[in-house]
């Protein structure tokens, strides 16, 4: 009986030592079994925060006093804050709000030290983003603290007093702000409002990089790769057959998620739907591109799947989909620049909940145009001389 169970035993283990030779010899079972668990974890790790650090604000100081500018350096030294501009014309704040480069605008109005050395307290206006959904609401948080803990330090070096009468009298109590607080684009600061666009691209990333890999993919399990390339059918010609379905699918879903956003979450379509699906049309040549660079590199659809999954969990989530960029370490924003995902999140976002024309999102849909060129030009290319 001891016999029978130290043969068994000695079988397993020579099996298990086969088995694990196979794994050390695959390079590309090696590297998603080591390489990429410990890259989603130096990755992941910094991009799923909800601290937001040198969040942009733009200054719109109408007082010009000594109190206010302590105000704004109070914010720009919090380390919550980076002054990207100062101006007394609101117009022009407003504008650096719709292109997306501010959080947040702070107005400090007029007679705003007069004021609080009058009566005691004074106005003064917070507008936030609401495209960024959560961003927005820890932004408003840091600020009314910061504005909070200023009106303290103020109570040492301001004395309120109301004037009338025979002699201007002590006003009772510290200084404290009036904050008045808006949410542009999102006034409610719906999560669903500033979700479904981030899930609509979700779900055109998916179709777009995940079904292209695994189908070339299949082709080249099954066998039928070979045979096709012996055939007078071009590579270009057949890359092109391969992808226009899926791009097709991807618009479609596209179509099919605005509708049911519409229906049922009540997404604000504000901007143009056309702009909207010439973006994507984009988008889905850089996502397809990815996807038959990803069938290049690896043999069967389940090593397809695996590079896929991983490469998609670290865009999305370096996207600003889910956590706000500016919560992430300075050099994860630098490197999310580089992530088409981002680029296009940004658009649908703009586009549906702002109301983004053509001139708002010129940039990041130049940025989705080089990175289609790039990245099909590599894809087709490693594709040919991996079939040559």
């Amino acid at each position: 009986m001891a016999f029978g169970i130290g043969v068994g035993l000695r079988r397993i283990l020579v099996l298990a030592q086969a088995e694990v030779l196979h794994v050390l010899r695959d390079k590309a079972t090696l590297a998603q079994v080591i390489v990429m668990p410990l890259l989603q974890l130096v990755v992941l790790a910094n991009a799923a925060t909800f601290t937001i650090r040198d969040s942009p604000v733009y200054i719109v100081d109408q007082d010009r006093s000594s109190v206010s500018r302590g105000l704004v350096t109070r914010l720009g030294a919090s380390g919550f804050f980076r002054i990207i501009g100062e101006s007394s014309n609101q117009q022009s704040a407003e504008s650096e709000l719709l292109y997306g480069r501010a959080t947040m605008i702070l107005t400090i109005p007029h007679d705003f030290e007069s004021d609080l050395v009058r009566g005691g307290s004074a106005p003064i206006q917070l507008q936030l983003n609401g495209e960024k959904g959560s961003a927005a609401g820890l932004v408003q948080g840091y600020a009314s603290r910061i504005l909070s803990d200023y009106a303290d330090e103020l109570t040492s070096s301001l004395r309120p007093v109301r004037t009338g009468g025979a002699a201007d009298q002590p006003v009772a109590g510290r200084p404290h702000f009036q904050i008045e607080t808006r949410a542009w684009y999102n006034q409610s600061l719906d999560y669903r409002q500033y979700m479904v666009p981030g899930i609509l691209v979700a779900l055109v990333t998916m179709i777009g990089t995940l079904l292209s890999a695994q189908n070339i993919a299949r082709e080249k399990e099954i066998g039928t790769l070979e045979q096709l390339n012996v055939t007078p059918i071009t590579k270009g010609q057949f890359i092109t057959a391969k992808l226009l379905p899926y791009w097709l699918l991807g618009l479609l879903d596209l179509g099919l998620g605005l509708i049911v956003g519409k229906l049922v979450f009540h997404l604000p379509v504000v901007g143009s739907v056309f702009l909207l699906v010439a973006a994507a049309g984009v988008y889905l040549l850089v996502a397809l591109g990815i996807g038959l660079w990803v069938s290049t590199i690896v043999e069967t659809q389940q090593q397809a799947m695996f590079v896929t999954f991983f490469i998609l969990m670290v865009y999305l989530l370096m996207s600003g989909l889910f956590t706000p960029i500016e919560s992430m370490p300075h050099w994860v924003q630098l490197a999310s620049l580089f992530n088409p995902v981002r680029h296009f999140v940004t658009i649908s976002r703009g586009i549906l909940i702002k109301g983004a024309g053509v001139k708002e999102i010129a940039v990041p849909m130049l940025i989705l145009a080089g990175y289609a060129v790039v990245v099909l030009s590599l894809a087709v290319r490693q594709y040919s001389k991996r079939t040559a």
